[in-house]
């Protein structure tokens, strides 16, 4: 379209970054933005940040290195740093990288359309600021454009338990849950645009918490809601938090037939004094006792983690408890990291206590090899089942076509299926990361 300008958006992390890029484009969609696949197309190139992994801050200010020949020859085009990284560091990424033009916190992406029209020129725009106004609600409305079958939902953001290692709370705000009708209005949306499973997200999703017409409703009710739109397959959430798993909730896995047979629960170590430096507040057995349960409502439920090695103090003993409870607990799959210190973090200030990174990383390297044992062991036992897959996109080899399973595996066929069917699946092998089988018509 003449006069259209091209917005390039890469996005680091995790799936509410997904979201969020989304809302973005969205947003910038009103101020005549359309979204091109490269940054040498673009007018505006939008860096989307995560600032969990380590060293995250030093890779958005080198992927922003590479853009300078771009700004060079293209004066006029226009640089930003949203996300994670963007609120921790402010003021920093504009003194670090003088060509970008505008700084924007997770709370404020309703202000981007304003802060885009500021920008540019040698004019700098910046927001990093907790605004009290929902920015859910003041976000542009979305246009009724065909989705994938599959889409994210962020229903909650923020989060109150302020773990040691964590800077989510320093950079995502408190916990803030969006209400009921909002969500239910926009999971309307997604189903009519053929949308057949959502993925409730939020920092801490398990604490939702959100206003209903009578009264204040959990994630568990929020879910049987939900179940209720006709064309909706599936449902699911993460990320969540065992201190957050209520009676209702775990009830749901077992009554509420469109939420899948799927839990990531991070714990991040086995270890109950590790666990108390943390601040997790809960301790292994308690954890365990916590999947226990969840294997009684539904037994053939897929569970996921995360955990960290070499936290600060972390002794033999401690990391040995933490491998103890994985082979207690039996993970199909799970996400394992060194640990890095945050700045800003209580963690980051145990430099007295910091271990030898050569020892976390063996420690890492052998959590890693149990995990991926155990992954093996729950895909291998897949094979011979019966599975229902919804078909997202077209396979890397001719013909092929690729979904998810109930469990979140990827799952491959060979077979007349289009996007967005929902098929039953003979499960014939077990391939790294994924499955293959035969449509069963």
């Amino acid at each position: 379209m003449a006069g259209e300008k091209k917005l390039y958006i890469k996005t680091y992390g995790c799936q509410m970054n997904v979201y969020d890029s989304e809302r973005m484009a969205e947003a910038l969609g009103g101020s005549g933005y359309a979204e091109v696949s490269s940054p040498e197309e673009a007018d505006m190139i939008l860096l989307n940040t995560c600032h969990i992994r380590e060293k995250a801050a030093e890779k958005v200010y080198s992927e922003l290195g590479r853009y300078k020949d771009l700004k060079i020859a293209k004066p006029d085009l226009k640089i930003g740093v949203a996300g994670c990284v963007a609120q921790a560091e402010g003021e920093e990424i504009m003194r670090r990288q003088p060509m970008v033009d505008l700084v924007v916190g997770p709370q404020s992406y309703h202000r981007l359309p304003e802060l885009e029209r500021r920008a540019g020129g040698g004019v700098k725009a910046l927001d990093t600021e907790f605004p009290e106004e929902d920015k859910f609600e003041k976000l542009t409305a979305r246009p009724k454009a065909k989705r994938a079958p599959a889409a994210f939902l962020t229903v909650q953001e923020g989060c109150d338990k302020f773990c040691a290692f964590c800077v989510v709370p320093y950079t995502r705000g408190a916990e803030v849950s969006r209400p009921v009708d909002r969500i239910f209005r926009e999971a309307e949306d997604l189903v009519e645009r053929g949308v057949r499973e959502i993925t409730l997200l939020g920092q801490n999703v398990n604490a939702y918490h959100g206003e209903g017409s009578d009264g204040t409703w959990g994630l568990a009710r929020l879910i049987r809601r939900l179940a209720e739109i006709d064309g909706l397959k599936r449902i699911r959430f993460t990320t969540s938090h065992p201190n957050d798993m209520d009676d209702d909730l775990i009830a749901a896995h077992g009554d509420c037939e469109k939420l899948m047979p799927y839990l990531h629960l991070p714990v991040q170590s086995g270890s109950d004094r590790i666990l108390k430096a943390m601040n997790r507040k809960h301790t292994a057995a308690e954890y365990i006792r916590l999947i226990e349960r969840m294997r009684e409502v539904r037994p053939d439920i897929a569970l996921s983690g995360d955990f960290i090695t070499g936290f600060p103090g972390e002794t033999d003993a401690d990391f040995e408890d933490t491998m103890a409870l994985v082979r207690e607990v039996k993970y199909a799959s799970a996400f394992s990291f060194k640990y890095s210190p945050r700045p800003g973090t209580p963690a980051a200030e145990k430099g007295d206590k910091m271990v030898d990174p050569a020892v976390a990383t063996e420690r890492l390297y052998r959590l890693q090899e149990l995990i991926t044992a155990q992954q093996r062991e729950f895909q291998n036992a897949m094979v011979g089942r019966e599975v229902s897959v919804l078909i997202e996109r077209a396979g890397r080899m001719p013909g092929q076509m690729v979904g998810k399973s109930e469990h979140l595996h990827a799952v491959y066929v060979t077979d007349t299926v289009a996007v967005g069917d929902m098929v039953r699946v003979a499960i014939t092998e077990s391939a790294t990361n994924s499955l293959g089988g035969r449509v069963i018509r």
